[in-house]
């Protein structure tokens, strides 16, 4: 069942860059923006899913993938990266995006942990 998630999560991620490098050259600057958050709140939730590092790792590999497969230009000329700050701030923000919701990836404790002091009727 878990590597069920994992390809989930890495075919989410595929759409994901996707769907956010067709929308950050497109409502620029809010898309770039909408775009990146897209991706973090699919890496961060991809952890809090799976409670695992790996639930950082799929999505975003697959978010990786699909953004450098757009990348390259077509034979009859066509892209999806114009050259601007924009399309590099896309691509090395979502990488960044990845690696920080890979350290901050909530592993080893309950999706919805209380500390033992904060909980009722205990003592202090």
């Amino acid at each position: 069942m878990r590597i069920a998630a994992y390809v989930g999560l890495g075919v989410l991620g595929a759409l994901g860059g996707i769907a956010g490098s067709l929308i950050q050259a497109g409502w620029s600057p809010l898309g770039l923006l909408l775009s990146l958050a897209g991706a973090a709140a699919l890496f961060l939730g991809g952890a809090l899913l799976t409670r695992s590092r790996a639930g950082v790792g799929a999505p975003a590999a697959g978010w990786v993938l699909a953004v450098l497969a757009l990348t390259g230009s077509r034979p009859q000329g066509d892209f999806v990266f114009a050259t601007g700050a924009t399309s590099y701030i896309f691509l090395l923000g979502g990488m960044v995006l990845a690696g920080v919701c890979w350290a901050l990836a909530p592993v080893g404790r309950p999706m919805f942990w209380v500390p033992p002091e904060r909980l009722p009727g205990a003592r202090r």
